[in-house]
């Protein structure tokens, strides 16, 4: 999540020393920044960008972060390109831990199995301004469509409907004899 892109759109540093554990808050985005963000994301419109969160200390150094992101989003459909509006609401989980705890865990054969790969903590601190980013972007709908819209493609009516002969290669046998 710590990519030099994201962090220059977006960047909310916390001091792991400043923050006592089970300290919570929230971060809202500036206009300027959600419309940078929009950019990157092809948006037609970000709002409301909010980042409510909880951090609490684990052992070794470690920080564990829980919280919610709050947006409203108009993507473009993809059928008519007309503007698809939604109201997120995403949790968030995130582990922080130090830099050396990530690299012995690197070593170790148990990272394998790891869904979630920890964030780094970086001279002492943690920026979720690359949390609050990703997890907008994945979070938006990769497909947006209109209610009610969805995307059939058709050559139009085929006489062998339902046929073995109508299926997705049907196409590629009828080249074949020829």
């Amino acid at each position: 999540m710590n990519s030099e892109a994201d962090r220059a759109v977006l960047s909310r540093t916390l001091r792991v020393d400043d923050i006592r554990d089970g300290a919570s808050g929230e971060m809202a985005v500036t206009k300027a920044e959600m419309n940078a963000i929009a950019g990157m994301l092809d948006l037609v419109a970000l709002e409301g960008l909010t980042f409510n969160y909880r951090l609490n200390h684990g052992g070794g150094g470690r920080l564990h972060l829980t919280g919610n992101l709050h947006a409203n989003v108009t993507q473009t459909c993809v059928v008519f390109l007309d503007s698809v509006e939604a109201s997120l609401d995403v949790p968030v989980e995130v582990e922080f831990w130090p830099a050396r705890l990530i690299e012995d865990f690197e070593r170790s054969a148990d990272s394998l199995g790891l869904l979630d790969w920890p964030e780094a903590v970086v001279d002492g601190k943690i920026d979720l301004g690359p949390v609050i980013y990703e997890t907008l972007a994945t979070a938006l709908e990769p497909y947006p469509k209109r209610e009610g819209v969805s995307f059939d493609w058709s050559q139009g009516p085929s006489e062998e409907a339902g046929s073995a002969k109508s299926g997705p290669f049907a196409a590629l046998a009828a080249l074949k004899r020829r």
